[in-house]
Order: C-alpha cells, then structure tokens, then sequence
C-alpha cells in the first residue's frame, strides 16, 4: 500500500485527489495539510511515502517543503501538482527535489502514475519535463532574466504580478512590508524593469501568469 498526504490550500483539491487515489487501489491517503505549518505537524503523526504538492501554499510555499524536506533527509517523494506551466517551475522544483512535477490539469490516471512511479524511488518525467531536461542539457535552453530569482523573489514577482499590494504579499508570505519592498526592487533589477505595470507585462509575456 502506498501511503500518500496531500497538500493543497483549496480542500475541494484535495477532496478531488483523495477520491481519485482512492479509486486507483493499493493507494491509501494518510492525512492532509493546507499549508507549512500543518504539514510539519502532520509528518510527526502519520506514515507518507508520497507527497502530493502544490506550490502555491499560504505563508511558505511548496518550494520551501521542498527545502525543508532536503535539509531534513526526508526520503518522501514529492510529486508537485501546480498551476504553474511545466516550462517556468519545473526544472526550477526537480533540482529543489521534486520527483515529479504536473500541471494541475493532467489527466488522474497521469496523477497516479507518477505516484505509483515515484513510490518505487524513481522519477517520473511527463514528455514537456522530458524536452526541458533535454534543452538543458544540450544548452539549447537560453535561460531567461526570472531563472535568476530566489523562490522569495519569484514568489513576489507572481503576487505583484497577480495585482496584490505590497501589505497583502507581507501577509500572504510572513514577512515585514519593508522585507517585500526589498524584494520587490531585486526584482525590478533583475529583469531591468522600473515598474509594477512592466512586472505584469513581463510575466505575462513570459507565461508566468494566465
């Protein structure tokens, strides 16, 4: 029986996986969490060979599980569910740890393949990951000015992106207003753009957001 927890912010998600693994058989949900916090606690009362794992986590995002995990030795393996494309977060969460990594509109039997695959200790590549990895090995993958952010400062890049206030951004991620202003100009530097109006249009030009 593989034992898998859930984490997702949105419960009707993780409603929806539940029964979706439940219906797979030889698959059993151990517990839930939606968010940072729950998770540490949950880890500390029940068994997980598979972690199902969204990015987008109130507070500490699904980067920070997976740098935690890391920094812990934790032997889970994480298969991220995301509504980030494949091409900005994926590469980015495999080197973080991650064993898989799938758009939130896959296919179930898609989402309990790469359970069952990366149960047994081996990575599962969807054929977009596969290009991805391929490009970056024989070079062919330029780079772009955002894959030289931190998580914080890609996560702030997003929320401005996304039309949040700087207060509402310090909230969402357990930070001081004056902490998100610093990574807001960070940003602003990297990508050499002098606005929140030229943050938007960077991300979308570069599909960060929908």
């Amino acid at each position: 029986m593989i034992r898998v927890v859930l984490v997702d912010d949105h419960a009707l998600i993780r409603r929806g996986l539940r029964e979706t693994l439940a219906d797979a058989g030889g698959i059993e949900v151990t517990g839930e969490a939606g968010d940072y916090a729950e998770l540490r606690a949950l880890l500390r009362e029940v068994a997980c060979d598979v972690m199902l794992l969204d990015l987008n986590l109130p507070g500490r995002g699904g980067m920070d599980v997976l740098a935690s995990l890391a920094a812990d030795g934790s032997t889970i393996g994480v298969v991220v569910l995301s509504q980030y494309p494949e091409d900005q977060y994926g590469i980015r969460a495999l080197r973080a740890g991650a064993m898989a990594y799938l758009n939130k509109s896959a296919e179930p039997q898609q989402i309990i393949e790469a359970v069952r695959t990366v149960a047994t200790g081996r990575k599962y590549l969807t054929p977009e990951i596969a290009h991805l990895l391929l490009d970056n090995v024989t070079g062919r993958s330029g780079g772009a000015p955002h894959d030289q952010l931190s998580e914080r400062e890609m996560q702030t890049l997003l929320m401005i992106a996304a039309g949040r206030r700087l207060s509402e951004i310090a909230e969402a991620l357990t930070l001081s207003p004056k902490t998100v202003s610093v990574y807001r100009a960070r940003v602003l530097e990297k990508l050499g753009v002098s606005s929140n109006a030229e943050l938007a249009s960077y991300a979308l030009r570069h599909r960060l957001i929908e």
